[in-house]
C-alpha cells in the first residue's frame, strides 16, 4: 500500500461544494458511497457535491441511447442515500451530470427528458467527452470520440437540445483541443459550458518534457475560451497521470506544499482569465486518488488560494459551483 504524508488539515471550517467525482464499481476499483463518504469526511467542511459521469451501472438491456440513464437511476439512489441524513450532514451527489449520446442530433431530446424524470430535481447537465490526440501513447475518452467530434453537425444538432431544456455541459478534452470548446461555445451561446480540468494540458507521450512549451500553447487556449461568457472553468484535475506531473509514481505520496507548487501556475492562469466568478475548485476523486489523498488535495487547492479574500474563496470553494449547477 501506497503511504500518504499525514497533514493538519488547513482551514477546517471553509465550506466546500466539490463539483466533480465519480462513483464506480470495477473489477480493480471500488469508489461507491462508503468510500466517497470517507473522504468526504476527512477533515475538510464538504458540505455538498456533484457526481459527474464516468461510465457507471448503465442498463443492460434496452434501446442503447436510453441505456446511459442507468447512471442517473443508480446515482439518484445514491444522493438518496445521502439525503437520508442516516450517515451524516454531507449531500453526496446532489447534483448529476451524465452521458448522452448527442451525436444522435434532436433525438437525444427523448434521452435528456428521461434523465430528468430519473434525477429528480438533481440532474443538471450532460458530460459527452471528446478527449481525442492522434498519438498512439495518449488514451482517448472512455467515449471513444472521433477526432473534431464538437464539430460535427450531428453533435452540434444534438447539443442545441441542452440549451432548449436549461442543461450544462461538460466539455473534457485536451489542450490542443481547446479551439474546438470556444467553436462550439460560440456557435451555442446560450448553453452554460464548463471545461473540465483545467483543459487538460497533456504531459506524457509526444508532450512529456516539453511543459514551458504545452503550458504557453495551454495558456494561450485558456485565455483565449475565457473570452466566451457561456464558459466556466473546474479547478483541478491535476493529479491525474496524463498530465505527466509523475505524482503517482512516488512512494509516499506528495504532500499538499508540493502539489500546490506544482499546480498553481495552472490553476492561478485560469483564475486570472475566468475570473473568481467563473471558476471552482474539484477533486475529481478518485482519479486524481493516484497522485494524492482526498485530504492533501484540498490543502493544495486551499495553498494556492491563500491570498484570496474571505468572499473569493467562498465563491472558488462553494458558491460558483451552487450557482452554476443550479443547487440552491
Amino acid at each position: 500500500m501506497v503511504e500518504t504524508i499525514s497533514e493538519a488539515i488547513l482551514e477546517p471550517d471553509l465550506p466546500i461544494c466539490d463539483p466533480h467525482h465519480h462513483l464506480w464499481d470495477f473489477p480493480a476499483s471500488r469508489y461507491l458511497l462508503p468510500e466517497l463518504l470517507a473522504d468526504l469526511t476527512s477533515g475538510h467542511n464538504v458540505e455538498s457535491t456533484v457526481f459527474v459521469e464516468c461510465g457507471s451501472f448503465y442498463r443492460a438491456s434496452g434501446p442503447e441511447p436510453m441505456q446511459f440513464v442507468g447512471e442517473t437511476e443508480f446515482v439518484g439512489g445514491q444522493a438518496a442515500m445521502a439525503a437520508s441524513g442516516r450517515y451524516g450532514p454531507v449531500l453526496a451527489c446532489e447534483g448529476i451530470v451524465s452521458r448522452a449520446d448527442l451525436t444522435g442530433g434532436a433525438a437525444v431530446r427523448e434521452v435528456l427528458e428521461s434523465h430528468i424524470r430519473a434525477g429528480n430535481g438533481r440532474f443538471k447537465g450532460i458530460r459527452h467527452a471528446g478527449a481525442y490526440d492522434p498519438s498512439p501513447d495518449i488514451r482517448r475518452s472512455h467515449t471513444s470520440p472521433p477526432p473534431g467530434l464538437y464539430g460535427l453537425a450531428s453533435f452540434r444538432e444534438g447539443f442545441a437540445e441542452l440549451g432548449k431544456l436549461g442543461l450544462s455541459f461538460e466539455a473534457w478534452q485536451y489542450h490542443p483541443q481547446l479551439g474546438e470548446v470556444a467553436a462550439l461555445a460560440d456557435a451555442h451561446p446560450d448553453v452554460a459550458i464548463l471545461l473540465n480540468h483545467v483543459g487538460g494540458p497533456l504531459g506524457i507521450g509526444p508532450y512529456a518534457g516539453k511543459r514551458d512549451e504545452v503550458f504557453a500553447l495551454w495558456k494561450a487556449g485558456i485565455e483565449d475560451l475565457a473570452a466566451r461568457p457561456n464558459v466556466w472553468v473546474k479547478l483541478g484535475g491535476l493529479g491525474m497521470t496524463t498530465l505527466g506531473f509523475g505524482f503517482h509514481r512516488r512512494d509516499p505520496r506528495p504532500g499538499s506544499e508540493e502539489l500546490a507548487e506544482a499546480w498553481r501556475p495552472y490553476l492561478e492562469t485560469c483564475i486570472e482569465a475566468f475570473g473568481v466568478q467563473r471558476g471552482m475548485f474539484e477533486s475529481n476523486f478518485p482519479v486524481d486518488g493516484a497522485s494524492c489523498d482526498y485530504a492533501a488535495l484540498w490543502n493544495a487547492l486551499k495553498r494556492v488560494a491563500a491570498g484570496c479574500s474571505a468572499s473569493e474563496k467562498a465563491a472558488l470553494f462553494k458558491d460558483n459551483a451552487r450557482r452554476f449547477y443550479r443547487l440552491d
